[in-house]
């Protein structure tokens, strides 16, 4: 039986932190894969769904150059673009497998690992020993218990990007950041779209208001939005499916089921060791470490979030942890704040407390908006639709930021550093933000609520000299 100081379980986004900082440690490092290096993210996940998202996106810039005074003779056709994105996702997963193997003693990919004790786990016909496990499988496609659906020929992330050709029309099921970003994208790629989406708007996680501006923008695309229905049924009809939901009727080539995400931990065998789970995910303590306390669970199966950046995070905070590193900084997962964005056009980003959480926890808070039309650069750029919304206290600590609209995952990482070290409102509208860069919003949105501080003062003043006279 060979042995190692670390076995890396699952080689995604966290994974390949802990395998890194162990490797660069010093540390024997044995990593399972049973698919592909890079997990979800690289393959199925993050990363294509963004290519296919930019091909969409220059097929719709060029179908809308009259808004620049262009004009193109004839119209932008798809030609190889499922199969251009499929060869750049295979140039980069060779990429990470190649570092990979560079940072590690051993890679056993295409197997699958269960536990066979505390310390010991079995990948196929050979056992391998740890002294310190990390379990980083990541989450699976949650699919929805509906009459028919095993039947039909269902997309998921998994398959999605196999396509070789765009479907003539696509039914998602989900209002989610997938749901939203494929419905997009095919939608532009010229199939006829429609989202069932059981939560009351699209992306329930955010604020109704702030999810308005997209839902608005996707059906003025021309996909039809169901929001508040379930599915009922799917039926075969020759080479359609026929979808049932709230007393209509869709016909579609295909079914994208786009309805959250699982915990991938089924296989495992946590149960032979006594590892404690729910159907959310791991449990862990703050530094993810599961209640044995040599095997840590980062990223999606855990639970926490379930997020790329944020399992990155965890990885690098759980390897730090085991290796006893005296770093200044918080080893505690509870120590940050975690961004996400969804790349949607516009595009969605959120950190902190939403406006109706704030209002949940009796908080006292304050709305601020700065809206992108009243700037002059996104209206130059054509991209005038969105804006910052601001939770905060009535003295300027921020809550929480919400934005809506281009460039909106690259804004957000300023409101999470004001966040995560307790910058102020004031701070963040006394800091010179180049001109006229759209990152220039954030500082109008602050000084928004720094003016409105300061003429009150004025008008108590003001008030003051009055009484006084």
């Amino acid at each position: 039986m060979k042995k190692y100081d670390v076995i890396v379980i699952g080689m995604g986004p966290a994974g390949m932190a802990v395998a890194n900082i162990a490797h660069a440690a010093g540390m024997s490092v044995l990593t399972v894969e049973k698919n592909k290096v890079g997990g979800e993210c690289l393959n199925c996940g993050c990363i294509p769904s963004k290519a296919i998202l930019k091909t969409a996106q220059i097929k719709n810039d060029i179908e809308n150059l009259e808004k620049f005074g262009l004009e193109l003779s004839g119209n932008a056709k798809i030609t190889s673009a499922l199969e251009l994105i499929r060869r750049k996702i295979d140039t980069i997963g060779k990429a990470k497998a190649t570092k990979m193997f560079e940072n590690v003693d051993s890679i056993v990919s295409q197997g699958e690992a269960t536990f066979v004790d505390e310390h010991t786990i079995r990948v196929k016909d050979n056992l391998y020993k740890g002294k310190f496990i990390f379990i980083a499988v990541g989450s699976e496609p949650s699919i929805p218990n509906i009459n028919g659906l095993s039947e039909i020929d269902y997309l998921t992330n998994k398959n999605l990007f196999k396509l070789e050709n765009i479907p003539e029309s696509l039914v998602i099921i989900g209002g989610g950041a997938i749901a939203c970003e494929m419905g997009q994208a095919f939608r532009r790629l010229g199939a006829k779209v429609s989202l069932i989406n059981m939560d009351d708007h699209i992306i329930p996680s955010i604020d109704k208001d702030v999810a308005s501006v997209l839902d608005e923008k996707l059906r003025n695309e021309g996909i039809d939005i169901f929001n508040g229905t379930t599915v009922d049924e799917f039926q075969k009809t020759l080479n359609k499916i026929e979808v049932s939901f709230s007393n209509k009727k869709l016909v579609c080539d295909r079914v994208l089921i786009a309805a959250g995400r699982k915990p991938a931990i089924d296989k495992l065998g946590l149960d032979r060791i006594g590892i404690k789970y729910t159907k959310y995910g791991i449990d862990v303590d703050e530094f993810n470490r599961t209640n044995i306390k040599h095997i840590y669970a980062i990223g999606d199966c855990n639970g926490k979030s379930l997020f790329s950046h944020a399992a990155m995070h965890q990885g690098m905070l759980s390897a730090m942890h085991m290796i006893k590193s005296t770093s200044p900084c918080s080893l505690k997962r509870s120590g940050y704040v975690v961004p996400f964005s969804i790349f949607t056009d516009p595009e969605i980003a959120h950190v902190g407390l939403t406006e109706k959480e704030a209002k949940e926890k009796n908080i006292e808070f304050r709305v601020i908006k700065e809206y992108y039309r009243d700037y002059g650069r996104v209206l130059i750029d054509g991209k005038d639709d969105g804006f910052i919304k601001i939770i905060a206290t009535p003295k300027g600590t921020i809550l929480g930021v919400s934005i809506v609209g281009d460039a909106a995952s690259e804004l957000i990482t300023e409101w999470a550093m004001a966040l995560q070290f307790n910058i102020t409102l004031d701070e963040v509208a006394m800091t010179q933000h180049p001109f006229p860069a759209v990152s220039l919003l954030n500082m109008r949105a602050a000084q928004k609520f720094m003016m409105g501080k300061f003429l009150e003062q004025m008008k108590k003043r003001r008030v003051g000299k009055s009484e006084i006279a």
